[in-house]
């Protein structure tokens, strides 16, 4: 992976990506360490940096896309509000580094099985008739 990029790195320091902290704001028991739990995992992914762990930082970097994705989802994030505005650019600067890099590896590759869709664009007569 080489040296990280800037957004790689705000966006793992950051806690308002980090699904321990949430599960902490939400009530659930075990998380008041949360703090404790950001350290940890910083310090696994300086760990992973060290060893050229590719892929234990992108699982890193994923996890926190998908906490993104529900504030984004889950109405953690709205239009045109100042909350939380500052993960989603960081969210979109990481993905504009990452995503032209999934491009290539599909390309370069196209006889490689990447499975089946999971959400396969579908005819019209196969949706649900709500009449």
């Amino acid at each position: 992976m080489g040296a990280v990029p800037d957004e790689i790195r705000v966006l793992l320091d950051n806690k308002y990506v980090f699904a321990s902290f949430w599960n902490h704001q939400n009530g659930f028991p075990g998380f008041d360490d949360r703090q404790d739990r950001l350290t940890r995992s910083k310090q696994k992914i300086a760990a992973a940096l060290t060893r050229h762990d590719t892929s234990a930082i992108l699982a890193v970097v994923f996890d926190r896309l998908y906490v993104l994705r529900n504030l984004l989802v889950h109405g953690g994030v709205t239009w045109n509000s100042s909350v939380n505005r500052q993960q989603v650019h960081d969210g979109a600067a990481v993905l504009s580094w990452l995503l032209p890099v999934f491009i290539d590896l599909l390309m370069d590759n196209p006889d490689h099985d990447w499975g089946t869709p999971y959400y396969p664009v579908v005819e019209r007569n196969d949706r649900f008739d709500l009449r």
